[in-house]
């Protein structure tokens, strides 16, 4: 499938079902939202930062949501969809989070689902530091791979995500068989 297409997919199964997503995917931070209070998917704020040199081989949707304390926060959900990893992940995953709360002073909780091949990239921080100063942002990442050994429960699942993981590891299994 050609990547934007690919990068579409994503996008609108996010839009579409961003609560399951979110449930699916990354449950610890989906305890804190209040879906029922809504959502909002804020494109036009993420296309005023991402067009300064960063990568286009991600798709990208950044969702102000509301707490249940109250409160609200912008997520950035980053989904790698380049099949190998980059060692300038994580240096990626730290500038938009920057660049998100530079120019419009929000909070970000940055979130990432890669859909590489490679067992050993697992990036999940980004660090720095030198002379006594130390910068580090970690960030919870979730690898589709990791769902082969979990395939009884995607079939049992109800979330619609499941199919989702279920239709890309069969597709990465079956890449090059087909006649």
């Amino acid at each position: 499938m050609p990547r934007a297409r690919y990068d579409e997919g994503w996008k609108e199964a996010i839009r579409s079902f961003f609560p399951q997503f979110m449930t699916f995917f990354f449950p610890e931070v989906a305890k804190h939202i209040d879906f029922s209070r809504g959502f909002e998917f804020l494109d036009k704020e993420l296309s005023g930062i991402s067009k300064k040199g960063l990568s286009r081989k991600r798709a990208d949707t950044l969702v102000k949501v509301s707490l249940k304390d109250g409160g609200e926060r912008w997520v950035l959900v980053h989904v790698e969809v380049q099949g190998y990893p980059q060692e300038e992940f994580s240096r990626r995953m730290f500038i938009y989070n920057y660049r998100i709360f530079d120019r419009y002073g929000k909070d970000v909780v940055s979130l990432a689902v890669l859909t590489d091949e490679d067992e050993s990239f697992r990036p999940g921080a980004y660090r720095f530091s030198l002379g006594g100063f130390r910068l580090e942002m970690d960030y919870p990442v979730v690898k589709l791979l990791d769902y082969r050994s979990r395939w009884q429960e995607l079939e049992a699942s109800d979330n619609p995500f499941s199919v989702v993981v279920m239709s890309h590891l069969k597709s990465q299994e079956t890449r090059g068989r087909m006649r």
